[in-house]
């Protein structure tokens, strides 16, 4: 076993040199003598590294304080992953989405009661879509990231974090780096084939905001055998639904960002499984160079830091799941009854979406990598089904009443059995009619006696 504590490595790795002595021998456990010019070099490290336009760069970005995401490089790195691909939008389809939007929000005035939610309607690129939705992505991600780094942080153990040094704040720099490059590649992904502003289930521009790509939508419509228009209007009814809900419903949003900030609250990590993972890690790496960043990203990303469930955790994906797959079928639901016979490929289209969501779409995506929830088609259509089977037995005021509080709403549960749920509905109201009944009944003889 290695002397150095970790496998890190002998600040110089040439045979014949090793046992050289003279002042400042040995004095150099990260190696770091040899990027800074030696024992000799003049200037502090910062300032030898501006001079160098490859680590100003990189100086630059371990310089990131904004918080535990380092967004600056997040979003370089989604545009730099779009390339050339992301196309302007031009006056006419601006023109198109703001047209499908308002019509949008005609149709879905008459099967619900919650008022329009869109305030003003935009076209998007692709870019456009990265730069616009990076504070909601912010306010949903650096929760997670910053406990990751906190448990990252603290499963170092003791010997290893005073060897470490000045390495203790570079260890939190490189975490945000990390989180950084990883979330650039999977908005740059995502911006690829998001559709809409809430297409992940959760709204990611600004309140009352309602939003289409165009250059997506056309790609989406290729190869559906439907026009272009009425493909358009299909998801500007999608948009236009998801933001009534939203924007008339107002701790929901909340609710869906308190599920996910429950799971990073659990997260934790064995110590002494790390310090084994590491032993491990660093021996077949060969150690750790710290001028190069990218072998403290290899060990950061090898899995030695995922942690296991706990059942709060659980818990946590279980109350995420069922109001994103309640969300999605009150959707679901309001779009059919407003489409009606006025949109004809209404059916295929609402088909293709469900395949879309099987297969892994941009709101599957986003939590997998997230939190690693797995969203469940079956759950999605028990849900649309207790929505639609709502409105046809009582009405859509009355389906509408159940997102009045989050008590009301259907549990996990209650959409393994989405019929008894809706059954048990009419009963209550049974009930409660009763029960205001029998009280009116109490007044009316009580007032007689009183007369008496």
């Amino acid at each position: 076993m290695s002397d150095l504590p970790f496998g890190f490595g002998s600040p110089d790795r040439d045979p014949e040199r090793r046992d050289e002595t003279g002042p400042g021998a040995g004095n150099d456990p990260f190696g770091f003598g040899a990027l800074f010019g030696g024992a000799g070099g003049t200037g502090t490290p910062e300032e030898l590294l501006g001079k160098m336009p490859l680590f100003a760069e990189l100086q630059k970005l371990m310089n990131w304080s904004g918080g535990p995401v380092n967004w600056d490089l997040a979003r370089q790195g989604a545009i730099s992953t779009l390339a050339a691909g992301s196309q302007p939008t031009s006056a006419a389809e601006r023109t198109a989405v703001a047209e499908a939007l308002r019509l949008a929000d005609l149709w879905l005035d008459q099967v619900t009661e919650l008022p329009s939610g869109v305030d003003r309607t935009l076209a998007w690129s692709r870019v456009e879509w990265v730069e616009q939705t990076l504070p909601a992505w912010s306010a949903l991600i650096d929760p997670l990231a910053e406990r990751v780094v906190a448990a990252m942080t603290s499963a170092l153990p003791a010997e290893a974090a005073a060897m470490a040094g000045p390495l203790g704040g570079l260890m939190g720099r490189m975490g945000g780096l990390m989180f950084g490059a990883q979330v650039g590649q999977a908005l740059g992904r995502l911006s690829g084939e998001v559709l809409t502003s809430t297409e992940i289930g959760i709204p990611l521009a600004p309140s009352g905001t309602g939003v289409l790509l165009p250059q997506n939508v056309a790609e989406f419509a290729t190869g559906l055998d439907r026009p272009a228009d009425e493909v358009r209007l299909f998801l500007a009814l999608r948009e236009a639904a998801s933001l009534r809900l939203f924007a008339h419903v107002p701790w929901l949003r909340q609710q869906l960002h308190d599920a996910v900030h429950a799971y990073a609250r659990g997260i934790n990590v064995d110590r002494e499984a790390i310090e084994r993972g590491i032993n491990e890690a660093m021996s077949s790496m060969g150690g750790i160079d710290p001028s190069n960043p990218e072998s403290i990203q290899q060990l950061l990303g090898s899995g030695l830091l995922e942690p296991e469930e706990t059942p709060e955790q659980q818990m946590a994906l279980r109350r995420l799941e069922t109001l994103l797959a309640l969300v999605e079928g009150w959707v679901d639901a309001v779009v059919a009854a407003a489409a009606g016979d006025r949109l004809p490929g209404h059916g295929a289209l609402a088909e293709t979406m469900r395949r879309r969501r099987a297969s892994g779409g941009p709101a599957e995506q986003t939590f997998a990598t997230l939190v690693g929830l797995q969203l469940r088609p079956r759950r999605l259509r028990d849900a649309a089904t207790v929505w639609g089977a709502m409105a046809q037995r009582y009405g859509s005021a009355e389906r509408d009443r159940l997102w009045s509080h989050p008590d009301l709403l259907p549990t996990s549960d209650d959409l393994d059995e989405a019929l008894d749920f809706v059954a048990r509905q009419g009963a209550d109201d049974e009930l409660r009619a009763l029960t205001e009944s029998d009280e009116e009944q109490g007044d009316e003889e009580q007032g007689g006696d009183d007369r008496g």
